[in-house]
């Protein structure tokens, strides 16, 4: 039953971010309160997927090695880093057309390398593979593109600071929650 719940959720996480791209002219009818409605839908899927995950037995894969957790740790700070503000006013990351999904992509795959379940491949992978195929189709509706104005060096730092802090945070929480990310 776990795993018809995790890919239930899954499927919910899809098909509202990509419903704009589509069925835009049935979106654009929904106006405003189609966003609500595309909310409700994400954040539906988000607890079918926790809930999925977390009922799906353990089906061993392969073991990653324990230098992976390093590596995981850094591939998600830079994710976190790539999904703060400072893409629009830093320098570093403004020539970036998509950098909260690139950050997204950033954390799956980190989840990828330390996860060797069945469950964590479906999740992690299906959600990788949703942020490959919506930055696809997001270009292809959308083919202009400018890059926004360079900001400074300085707020990139500042975000920069303040992801290692919410890494902080985050792996504080991951460990409330579930397993431990940091190395012990």
């Amino acid at each position: 039953m776990g795993w018809i719940i995790l890919i239930l959720g899954l499927a919910l996480w899809w098909l509202p971010h990509l419903f704009k791209r589509i069925a835009p002219a049935q979106r654009a009818r929904m106006g405003d309160a189609g966003k609500g409605a595309v909310a409700v839908a994400i954040v539906g899927g988000i607890v079918l997927m926790v809930i999925g995950y977390r009922m799906t037995p353990f089906v061993h894969v392969w073991a990653p090695p324990v230098f992976m957790v390093h590596i995981n740790n850094l591939l998600v700070l830079i994710a976190i880093y790539l999904m703060s503000p400072a893409p629009k006013r830093g320098r570093l990351l403004s020539g970036m057309r998509h950098p909260m999904l690139g950050g997204f992509k950033l954390w799956a795959f980190a989840h990828l390398l330390v996860n060797g379940d069945l469950a964590s491949i479906m999740l992690f992978g299906g959600l990788l593979t949703w942020a490959v195929v919506e930055v696809i189709t997001i270009n292809r509706a959308e083919p202009d593109w400018t890059p926004r104005t360079p900001g400074s060096y300085g707020k990139d730092a500042m975000f920069f600071a303040g992801s290692v802090v919410l890494l902080a945070v985050i792996g504080w929480i991951h460990g409330w929650l579930g397993p431990w990310p940091f190395p012990t």
